[in-house]
């Protein structure tokens, strides 16, 4: 059972930066991929960006990669989502979940049981 706390969102202009956290309870995070996905009002749950248990193997949507920096620090049981050069099509509702996983970490959210209630980005032009 792994239960997931995002903070870290908030409202800032186009250019700026925003770093989130998705703090992480259980004792076994190490045997968890961790994904970051938004949903924006009247879209689907996108994939943002995935990092693999230990950290050794990230992946990036298209429309993020070069901006958006995912780590994750295990001895703190926290994984991290550095945003900058927010864009107004950023805006979203950001989401971390956790998958019990040891491989490359995947982009389908359908596979992550484990979710946070979502932290609000919005990023005004």
């Amino acid at each position: 059972q792994v239960q997931l706390v995002e903070s870290g969102g908030g409202l800032v202009q186009a250019g700026d930066s925003l770093r989130l956290s998705c703090a992480a309870s259980g004792r076994t995070f190490t045997s968890y991929a961790v994904g970051w996905f938004r949903q924006a009002p009247g879209k689907e749950r996108d994939f943002v960006a995935g990092i693999s248990s230990y950290g050794g193997t990230t992946n990036y949507a298209a429309s993020v990669r070069g901006r958006f920096t995912i780590s994750r620090d295990n001895a703190k049981n926290t994984v991290f989502l550095q945003m900058n050069s927010l864009k107004p099509e950023d805006t979203a509702v950001y989401y971390c979940a956790a998958e019990l996983w040891l491989g490359h970490p995947r982009t389908e959210s359908a596979r992550y049981v484990y979710w946070g209630q979502g932290t609000q980005v919005t990023v005004s032009s």
